[in-house]
């Protein structure tokens, strides 16, 4: 069993990862972020490194799905591939960001990688507004994610929608975040495993 946790920079994904890990007994998958050479330099000048950042991802979550495809582990993950490219190289090179010959280039790599991987057998969105990202992005105090613009998150948002809109590669789950906190009432962690066991063991 692979289920997959994605959603915008501050919508709970680590936080739930961990939580739904440890009521299961699965092994978390987390990003690359503590380790990352490139996220630092890429939030002080987003156009210059944006190509390299979006690279390490790719690579980095290629990696993680062959360790999954592998082995015969139960595994949450924390984001996946899929929003690298749909999500933030997309963004990037809207933006103007990455230029079009390193998007193509990003998006070639990527076209190529998926024809190799499995998704997962379940995909949980948490959808958040920006003001819950904000207070999140907040609480958390990443010293790089502080200068993290409105603007960027409303369009990640956006892109999120679309690309959970035309989701196609298996079992979907949309969470509320707005309306859920996971972290601080057992309530809300409960109804969501509720809603899980329904989607993977086919309950109506």
């Amino acid at each position: 069993m692979h289920i997959a946790i994605v959603g915008n920079i501050g919508a709970g994904k680590t936080t739930l990862t961990e939580l739904l890990a440890k009521n299961y007994g699965w092994d978390p998958l987390y990003e690359a972020v503590d380790n990352n050479p490139y996220l630092e330099d890429f939030y002080s000048d987003m156009k210059r490194w944006s190509f390299n950042l979006q690279i390490y991802f790719l690579n980095s979550r290629f990696q993680q799905i062959i360790e999954i495809q592998k082995g015969q582990r139960q595994i949450i993950q924390d984001r996946t591939i899929y929003e690298d490219a749909f999500i933030f190289a997309e963004n990037l090179h809207d933006m103007g960001l990455m230029t079009t010959r390193d998007f193509e280039n990003y998006r070639s790599i990527f076209d190529n990688i998926t024809e190799f991987i499995k998704p997962p057998d379940l995909l949980i969105y948490l959808k958040a507004s920006v003001p819950t990202l904000v207070s999140n992005i907040q609480r958390r105090g990443r010293e790089y994610e502080s200068g993290i613009r409105l603007d960027y998150l409303s369009k990640l948002n956006d892109k999120y929608q679309k690309w959970i809109d035309s989701y196609k590669l298996g079992k979907l789950l949309i969470l509320d975040k707005d309306n859920l906190d996971f972290t601080n009432n057992p309530e809300d962690l409960g109804t969501i495993i509720q809603l899980i066991e329904r989607e993977i063991h086919g309950l109506f």
